[in-house]
């Protein structure tokens, strides 16, 4: 199991608790991004810095990503695309995408979007609050113990 982060959106703090899962739970962690970050060291850590360009990260992870793996990301294109591909998608407030509300999400960011274009004030999304740093956690954390049995430690 591999977890993929679209990292140029991802909130610094949800960052740090993916570096924390990593090594606790020693599961690979990749985040994929535009630009350069900087990351822990760790065997289990890496970064894919892509070019930049609209949806060249998410292409990479749509390209990268297996069935059983997980993917953190807000873009809902990419969630559907993930999904498609038998991987399972939280984004980074906690919530989970699934087939079952992913058409539900594209109906309505077109509509959003749709909105816009005409010129309407959709608002934007809240702030990410320390409420949503500990649903993702928990989600995380419960994810990765259904998912991912811990690695007996190597001597």
């Amino acid at each position: 199991m591999q977890v993929w982060v679209d990292a140029d959106a991802c909130p610094g703090v949800i960052k740090d608790i993916l570096f924390r899962a990593a090594k606790r739970a020693q599961v690979d962690v990749t985040l994929v991004a535009n630009q350069y970050l900087r990351t822990p060291p760790s065997p289990h850590i890496k970064l894919i810095q892509v070019s930049a360009g609209f949806d060249v990260a998410d292409d990479r992870i749509v390209a990268l990503a297996q069935a059983k793996d997980l993917v953190i990301t807000a873009d809902i294109p990419l969630a559907a695309q993930a999904l498609d591909k038998g991987a399972a998608v939280l984004d980074p407030r906690g919530g989970w995408f699934s087939p079952a509300n992913i058409s539900e999400r594209l109906t309505m960011r077109d509509v959003k979007d749709e909105l816009r274009n005409m010129g309407v004030d959709t608002g934007g999304p809240t702030p990410h609050s320390a409420r949503d740093s500990r649903q993702f956690a928990g989600e995380l954390d419960r994810y990765l113990a259904r998912n991912h049995p811990r690695k007996p430690p190597t001597v």
